[in-house]
């Protein structure tokens, strides 16, 4: 019976060349060449060239075994398998070979960086490493540096300079010392005798009066004052204050009350030496003049 049915043979062979079944496995999912060169990054050209084993026309073997990969992985076929038969194909037996072939990237080479493009990335990002590193000591240690010298220079000079501003605004705040002295009583009834030189030639002896003011003349050569509350005055001179006398009540004579006498101290006190105790207990005796004595 076998020999009278008709003979006929069904080839189930598939494509040897691994261009071939690559190209196979395209059409059979209905791809276009276009959709696996989108698919793999791979350009056109280089894909129909593996399809057709024209592998010289690429870049380099490397290539060549990193494109069918790709292409293989894109149709669904064992890429192992088509690396194998593109080595084969190629000629490759070297294990060495076949391990770097197996890490190609995709990319169209004529993309790639060239080596010099490379080399000159590398040395420009040492030297920017470099200048962050000399950046860095600079800013978060200045004294690390050669500039650290200018600037210790430079803080000198703005120290003087504030110096000499200080200076020049305390002398500026400072009372003249040819203005007008004037003492001013800050109590009722303060008996004090102003006086120039020696105490018979008055200038003027009174019990003054709270907010009361007295200006020594200008005339006067060797103003003095003789009180028993030198705590009890205030004293401008050219209308700035200056410290009193004393901060407590004493009997105090023979002091000198001109301006250069009294911008000469520092601080509360006295311009000349002690007070003189003689007549404390004496009660002031009327003059001539209405004043009291």
């Amino acid at each position: 019976m076998a020999d009278d049915e008709p003979g006929f043979e069904i080839d189930n062979s598939e494509p040897a060349a691994p261009g071939e079944r690559l190209r196979a496995a395209r059409e059979a999912k209905g791809m276009s060449i276009e959709d696996v060169a989108s698919a793999t990054r791979i350009p056109r050209n280089h894909l129909e060239s593996i399809e057709d084993g024209d592998f010289a026309v690429l870049p380099g073997r490397t290539y060549a075994i990193g494109f069918s990969r790709s292409y293989a992985k894109a149709v669904g076929l064992n890429d192992d398998e088509i690396v194998n038969e593109v080595r084969e194909q190629l000629g490759i037996e070297d294990p060495s070979e076949r391990l770097r072939d197996g890490t190609i990237q995709t990319e169209d080479p004529t993309r790639l960086p060239s080596r010099g493009l490379v080399i000159g990335s590398i040395v420009a990002a040492v030297i920017l490493l470099l200048g962050l590193f000399a950046f860095s000591r600079t800013f978060f240690n200045p004294g690390a540096g050669p500039d650290s010298l200018l600037a210790a220079e430079e803080d000198r000079m703005i120290a003087e300079e504030q110096a000499q501003a200080a200076a020049t605004q305390s002398a500026s705040q400072q009372p003249a010392a040819d203005g007008p002295v004037v003492f001013t009583s800050t109590e009722e009834g303060m008996w004090v005798r102003f006086y120039d030189g020696v105490e018979s030639n008055v200038l003027m002896e009174s019990l003054m009066a709270e907010g009361e003011s007295y200006t020594i003349p200008d005339t006067a050569e060797d103003p003095q004052m003789r009180t028993g509350r030198p705590d009890a005055f205030t004293i401008t001179i050219g209308g700035q204050s200056v410290p009193r006398l004393a901060e407590n009540d004493a009997v105090v004579s023979d002091v000198e009350v001109s301006a250069e006498a009294l911008l000469a101290r520092d601080g509360i006190g006295l311009p000349g030496e002690g007070s003189d105790a003689e007549g404390a207990d004496r009660p002031p005796q009327s003059t001539g003049t209405g004043g009291v004595r």
